[in-house]
């Protein structure tokens, strides 16, 4: 696995797959980028520039932990980005990875093409998800035999009188059978320390990100699930309207995975936008 030197020194590892016009492919978590697969068949338009962010994968864990914040990690794009010599690749960023994302397009409005935003996190911009939003998209799965036992606990996170996530992972998938467990398991990060640290404080800058993004000319697509509770679709439309350029795509019958729930309409949206 190829991989380059982070302006701290820090080795970090990438993968690339398929052929094609480049994209760069920032993960959720922070977790090995290997989770994204070829993103649903995406690899077949273009080429997949899959980075492991820094202590996932086969990245190198850094020295300072500081260095595992979200407004940090952009500057780990930027140095693979020098280091492949590519002037304005299109950037996508699924998740967390979305954060990052939106923190390049801040900071390098000029250095990216196209930006694509899979199930996006909203950290970076301060929009607030609240409980009564997951729980209102949560009960359009009430016709699934989990959905007792799920949203039961995804009423007690809510409530903040429990913390069972895990009986909750039904929710993050358009459909719940062994392949999206094996998937979902796959994703996980390993990393607790780049976890915790990813939004300390000093991560993220909602106002200053809002204003840069406000700016941002590039076309940006902002796909997420009918079902994605890490996403949901009022939170994203939301997000997109912060851009002077954005197109809007939620993917029925999707979770937080829109690749895995339905690989050729995933593909064939991302691949349309990018041209």
């Amino acid at each position: 696995m190829p991989t380059f030197c982070a302006p701290d020194g820090t080795r970090l590892a990438y993968r690339t797959i398929g052929d094609g016009d480049p994209l760069l492919c920032i993960p959720g978590g922070p977790a090995d980028a290997r989770y994204l697969g070829d993103l649903g068949g995406l690899s077949r338009h273009r080429r997949l520039i899959l980075l492991d962010p820094r202590g996932t994968g086969r990245s190198a864990v850094p020295e300072d932990t500081a260095s595992y914040r979200c407004d940090r990690l952009v500057e780990d794009v930027e140095a693979l980005r020098a280091h492949l010599g590519l002037a304005r690749p299109d950037l996508l960023g699924h998740s967390a990875g979305a954060n990052i994302a939106m923190g390049y397009a801040a900071r390098y409005p000029r250095s990216i093409g196209k930006l694509a935003l899979i199930g996006p996190g909203t950290r970076a911009v301060g929009i607030e998800i609240t409980g009564a939003t997951r729980l209102e998209l949560a009960r359009l799965r009430k016709d699934e035999p989990w959905f007792p036992a799920a949203f039961a606990a995804l009423e007690a996170v809510s409530a903040g009188t429990g913390s069972d996530w895990d009986a909750v992972t039904p929710f993050f998938c358009g459909r719940w059978d062994d392949a999206a467990r094996e998937h979902h398991a796959a994703g996980l990060p390993v990393n607790r320390e780049a976890v915790a640290h990813f939004g300390a404080d000093g991560a993220f800058a909602p106002e200053a990100t809002r204003a840069a993004l406000a700016a941002f000319g590039a076309p940006v697509l902002l796909l997420t699930g009918e079902f994605d509770l890490n996403s949901p679709p009022r939170s994203t439309a939301e997000l997109a309207a912060l851009f002077p350029d954005a197109t809007l795509s939620v993917q029925a019958g999707a979770g937080h995975y829109p690749w895995v729930d339905d690989a050729g309409r995933f593909a064939a949206a991302v691949s349309a936008f990018l041209g």
